[in-house]
């Protein structure tokens, strides 16, 4: 294709043929040396500005081309008249041309776009939203307390309905086993895969929560674990009862991680202990009296598949009064809220919240908080509080395994009343919330006296209580649920204590992390969620072997052996624990001297 300007016009032609072309150069004054060099020039300007990416679509040229053909007539001319032959170019496709227009068009128009008179000024300080006193209604805190009490009251029945699901189906294992041709072993898997799937699910609702606001990293996921559970109430085989289990327990994971981080929205420190209490019932009810429904269920003729389908109602229900009760909690997320309001009242785009300036990627979320849980784990503090609160929350689901050996196999009873001493668990777990509720006086006291900051260490004295009476309950039990000489009264008074032990143990371990890692306690209780659940699923595999292989007594003595081990944990850190938490990255802002 040949370019020329002449009067500023472009003019494109096809190659001639070769005579053509000699007729031509007969007429047409010839480009000669003697011509100026920038005309030669700017034809190749031209040409370049004309057509970018030519270069691209192009053909080689033949080699034998007449134009190019050394034996041509031209190359015969006097030096001095030698015509500055142009290289002929090939009509470019009519697609490639387009695509070249586009591409110009959508480069400008970009450029175009992100192109403005103050996109380079900066925005101060004063143009950030925050929150103004105590006044301000878009701060949680500030909320009226029945707005607080009844925010607690429907995300701990939210967790409750995931927390019956890791239970209730502990009743239909016998009949899933026999529907299924399956033995025992593999049914109880059903159990530990929803709580292997409370354990993974925290690394990912956690800071999804922490990214886009606490409701809807609750309630999205919340709304998907009832669909498994209507999946496991319809399985056809084993396979898809495990499957859907653990993709319940993974999504059900949602509220159990994050409701934490929702009464640290809501409450300060002085009250935050009370609200957490209800929360720790709700956590830890809902396994209780999971065995207890499940069993009238499956000895009626319903049978086990309605206990799946009991679930998914529940949850639903739940679900339905969260979404029209439940506001959204997290602070962040609210401030953007506020500055959206502000800029359309005031017509001041510029004014903005903090969250705002963050550019969300999926690396910092993989670097930042997907593995920020595995990392506290790293730290003393989380380690050791985590570790314990699983040791215990892990006898309590060993339970679901136990009690049948104990109560149903030795003493004969029957399924529904071979799961009543669930009961006394729950009971004794009344007892512990009401030993919290009394020590939050002494705490309200260390917290005055800290200049109203919290004070993790003031957690710890119902921890320290606990930590005996949990190894006084747990051989209690060991040495008194058989033979079926001792009376049941006895073995359950084991089970009473260390229901009130478990629950002292288990609450303060979460108020304390909530209290030392602060705006990271959302992750904190994620770490402590996924170290639980790995070993409260892990314990109902080899309980029934271990009953039956040492006998109740030795099997109960051995956990009691272990937990007398931890003990120390809370005096450790009752003493030193202001210390450790100044050498953490992520509790060093818990310390005020």
């Amino acid at each position: 294709m040949l370019s020329h300007p002449q009067d500023g016009l472009n003019y494109h032609c096809a190659a001639p043929s070769v005579q053509e072309a000699a007729q031509s150069q007969q007429k047409r004054k010839p480009i000669t040396m003697s011509e100026p060099k920038h005309h030669a020039a700017d034809v190749e300007a031209q040409t370049s500005h004309d057509l970018p990416h030519e270069h691209e679509h192009e053909e080689e040229e033949e080699p034998d081309s007449p134009i190019n053909d050394p034996k041509d007539e031209s190359s015969e001319a006097d030096p001095k008249e030698k015509v500055i032959q142009q290289p002929r170019r090939r009509r470019p496709s009519l697609v490639g041309s387009a695509l070249r227009v586009v591409r110009t068009q959508s480069s400008a128009t970009a450029a175009a776009a992100f192109s403005h008179p103050l996109s380079h000024s900066k925005t101060g300080p004063e143009l950030r939203v925050d929150f103004e006193g105590k006044d301000d209604p878009y701060n949680p805190k500030n909320w009226p307390f029945k707005k607080k009490v009844i925010t607690t009251a429907l995300y701990g029945f939210t967790t409750m309905g995931s927390t019956i699901a890791s239970s209730i189906y502990a009743s239909g294992i016998d009949q899933i086993s026999s529907e299924f041709h399956v033995g025992t072993e593999v049914s109880t898997l059903g159990i530990s895969f929803l709580l292997f799937g409370f354990g993974i699910g925290p690394l990912i609702w956690a800071p999804l929560s922490e990214v886009y606001g606490r409701k809807q990293a609750v309630l999205i996921p919340y709304f998907i674990s009832a669909v498994f559970a209507f999946g496991t109430a319809t399985a056809k085989d084993i396979q898809t009862v495990l499957i859907t289990r653990f993709f319940a327990g993974f999504f059900g994971a949602a509220p159990v991680t994050n409701t934490g981080g929702v009464l640290g929205d809501i409450w300060d420190a002085k009250t935050r202990g009370t609200a957490i209490v209800g929360y720790a019932l709700a956590v830890v009810a809902g396994p209780t009296l999971g065995p207890i429904m499940g069993g009238a269920i499956v000895q009626s003729y319903l049978g086990w598949r309605w206990t799946e389908y009991l679930t998914g109602i529940i949850q639903l229900f739940v679900l339905l009064l969260d979404i029209i009760f439940v506001e959204e909690t997290y602070p962040p997320t609210l401030l953007v809220y506020k500055a959206r309001r502000l800029r359309f009242q005031s017509g001041n785009w510029a004014l903005h919240a903090a969250h705002e300036e963050w550019d969300v990627s999926i690396k910092d979320l993989t670097r930042k908080y997907l593995v920020r849980p595995m990392n506290m784990l790293a730290t003393p503090i989380c380690l050791s509080m985590a570790t314990y609160a699983s040791f215990v929350y892990a006898i309590f689901y060993a339970q679901l395994a136990a009690f049948p050996i104990v109560y149903q196999e030795i003493r004969g009873w029957g399924q529904v009343t071979g799961a009543l001493p669930f009961l006394s668990l729950l009971i004794g777990m009344l007892i512990g919330a009401g030993a919290n509720i009394v020590n939050q006086q002494f705490y309200i006291k260390a917290y005055t006296r800290g200049g109203g900051h919290p004070v993790p260490e003031a957690r710890l004295p119902p921890m320290m209580i606990g930590s005996v009476l949990f190894t006084g309950g747990s051989f209690m039990f060991a040495w008194t649920c058989a033979p079926v000489s001792i009376p049941w009264i006895v073995s359950n008074i084991g089970l009473a204590l260390v229901g009130c032990a478990f629950f002292m143990i288990f609450q303060a371990a979460l108020n304390y992390l909530v209290d030392t890692f602060q705006r990271y306690g959302a992750s904190a209780v994620a770490a402590n969620t996924f170290l639980r659940s790995v070993f409260a699923g892990a314990f109902p595999l080899f309980i029934k072997p271990m009953y039956h292989g040492i006998g109740p007594n030795w099997a109960g003595s051995v956990f009691a052996f272990v937990s007398v081990l931890l003990i120390p944990i809370p005096y450790l850190f009752y003493v030193k624990g202001k210390e450790i938490r100044r050498r953490g990255v992520w509790s060093r802002e818990s310390v005020h001297d």
